[in-house]
């Protein structure tokens, strides 16, 4: 189905009642962040991705991308969307005024984002990557790189890649093989073959930016002696004109389940003598740059998550009002729409909820990373960046786990119809499957979550989420309200059950790192599920204020009722997560079972 409706009204509920948009905005850095121009983004952005990025989605799965002799050609119509996207300014949406964006916060960037993405996952990996090429430039490129480069790329008129992945080196970036020789005039040149890169050849922009993990030849072995490089698809002459072709072409296109219209290229570096490129940064940091990127990157992919289940959502919900079947078993009436039957709107909520709750997780963590880039307090922005860095792997494998079962959903909503790709219900769990895998898979995630971010302050921020979340209970619990306090029944619960989990963990570090290991994964999943909750909760305290004020807009009490149908279906999953954390092995893994 083409058919897509930026849902305007809660991206803009979730911005203002949870990601703190008017905050953020008072804030110096972003004070052109208004009412209205927050409004106004937000209509054009609907527009421009419902009228002209919604319709090429089915296009562009049908087609995918093709590789010539003059490199990889893009489906019908893809060009032309391009250009428009960027002429609008869309690409520059959030990104730094001095070299041509507009400067406005993630808390308001990430809802154009989540708007491209449903309406065209494929094509919206192109300005993500180049996004997060923005920011690594901006972190460790030279001045004289940043004038030659930046604009270009902010605006759109160029892309960028991150090449990190060889045949041999998936995850285990310690592996990577190529290499880059320095020469006489401070450039280099580069060798080596990565496979996986999005975007690392297309029709739509005149150069391609490759920001690419190398090793020089006096580098230490494994992650320490990595270097990134920047290796343009044209060299740029003095007066900033295209010059001379580089060494950098893509040998050959990958057929993949989804996402058939982002190129995905394995890429020879240096098979005719050597890819001209300059380092980035200090030698040997370069893993440590690419987080920069990575980063950028683990919050698009979990939002990606929120946008499939979106779009996934929005289908099956047309689908169950018109699609005619069965009796209604309450009253006996006759060949009733899906949508009058128990179980079809028990699986339409829990799209819907968890959709939400993704969404709400989401857009707080681009709010925090707002304050932790423009609050003055040098404490309090370190405090704020690292709750948003705690968040990052739970957005990201959280919503992309959820996007890969809500799109399911979606297929058995539609019956035998969703199996039959004619619908388009079976593209979005198709395109789904990969945001688990890239960017770092959900085991990875909860490693992170779990050694690098639990573990890092010794488990400051973790301690500080848990008071907010708690504080929150308490305000559920002392409401005058039916559903808020059935809410904070369930809530409260599921964050004892997370505390002691954390806990276990904190006790069985040392002594039993299998069992540890292995309960990384249902650690995550844990936080996930109360955190979705934590927020569902300030959703529905949010949405019952302005129903006791006096509204009768029934937005709110949709999502009073949303947020009571996580807390009781999904909320109770957490002392089973919990569970499996205590768990650990339990002896079981161990090699001769296999």
């Amino acid at each position: 189905m083409d058919h897509y409706i930026a849902p305007v009204r809660d991206m803009r509920f979730v911005m203002d009642e949870i990601a703190g948009l008017p905050e953020i905005a008072a804030l110096p850095a972003y004070a052109e962040a208004t009412p209205d121009v927050a409004d106004a983004v937000l209509d054009e952005a609907a527009k421009f991705t419902g009228e002209v990025l919604a319709p090429l989605n089915r296009v562009g799965d049908r087609a995918g991308c093709t590789l010539g002799a003059d490199g990889v050609r893009t489906p019908a119509g893809w060009k032309e969307a391009y250009r428009a996207f960027r002429e609008a300014g869309w690409n520059g949406i959030t990104t730094s005024p001095e070299f041509g964006g507009q400067g406005l916060p993630d808390a308001l960037g990430i809802a154009v984002k989540e708007m491209v993405c449903s309406a065209n996952l494929a094509f919206s990996i192109g300005p993500l990557l180049t996004t997060g090429a923005i920011e690594a430039l901006l972190t460790c490129a030279s001045d004289e790189l940043k004038a030659i480069y930046l604009e270009k790329m902010v605006s759109g008129e160029w892309t960028g890649t991150m090449n990190l992945t060889e045949p041999q080196a998936g995850s285990d970036l310690a592996l990577i093989r190529s290499r880059a020789e320095p020469q006489a005039d401070g450039s280099y040149k580069v060798f080596g073959q990565k496979i996986f890169i999005s975007y690392g050849d297309h029709d739509m922009t005149d150069n391609i930016v490759h920001l690419v993990l190398a090793r020089l030849p006096d580098a230490p072995p494994g992650v320490k002696g990595i270097s990134m490089f920047l290796v343009p698809k044209f060299l740029v002459n003095a007066d900033g004109s295209l010059g001379a072709r580089n060494d950098a072409h893509c040998v050959s296109l990958e057929h993949k389940l989804g996402i058939h219209a982002s190129p995905t290229c394995v890429m020879a570096y240096g098979d005719h003598g050597g890819a001209t490129g300059w380092l980035l940064g200090e030698a040997n940091r370069g893993l440590e740059y690419m987080f920069i990127m990575m980063n950028e990157a683990r919050l698009g992919v979990g939002l990606q998550g929120v946008a499939l289940g979106e779009r996934a959502y929005q289908q099956a919900l047309a689908y169950a009002r018109e699609r005619q079947q069965g009796r209604d078993a309450l009253t006996g009436e006759a060949l009733v729409t899906l949508d009058r039957h128990p179980d079809i709107r028990r699986m339409l909520m829990s799209m819907k909820s968890r959709v939400e709750a993704c969404r709400a997780m989401t857009y707080t963590t681009a709010g925090l990373l707002d304050r932790a880039h423009a609050v003055d307090d040098p404490e309090a922005a370190k405090s704020a960046l690292y709750l948003a860095e705690f968040l990052i792997p739970i957005v990201k494998a959280g919503s992309t786990e959820m996007g890969i079962e809500v799109t399911s959903l979606g297929i058995q909503i539609h019956g035998g119809m969703g199996f039959i790709e004619e619908t388009g219900a079976a593209q979005h769990w198709r395109d789904a499957r990969i945001t688990t895998i890239y960017e770092g898979t959900t085991g990875i995630q909860a490693n992170d979550l779990l050694f690098r971010k639990l573990m890092r302050d010794q488990g400051a921020t973790a301690r500080r989420l848990f008071a907010d979340i708690h504080a929150t209970v308490k305000t559920l619990a002392a409401a005058d309200n039916a559903d808020l306090q059935a809410i904070a029944g369930k809530l409260g619960p599921a964050l004892q059950a997370w505390i002691g989990a954390t806990e276990w963990l904190a006790a069985n570090a040392k002594n039993d790192l299998s069992g540890v290991l292995t309960a990384a994964v249902p650690y995550l999943n844990l936080a996930v599920t109360v955190c979705g909750g934590w927020l569902m909760g300030k959703s529905a305290l949010a949405a019952a204020g302005q129903l006791a004020s006096g509204s009768s807009d029934p937005f709110y009490r949709a999502k009073l009722a949303s947020a009571r149908f996580y807390a009781e279906q999904q909320l109770p999953f957490a002392a089973a997560h919990a569970a499996s954390v205590r768990a650990g092995d339990a002896g079981l893994l161990t090699a001769d079972l296999f």
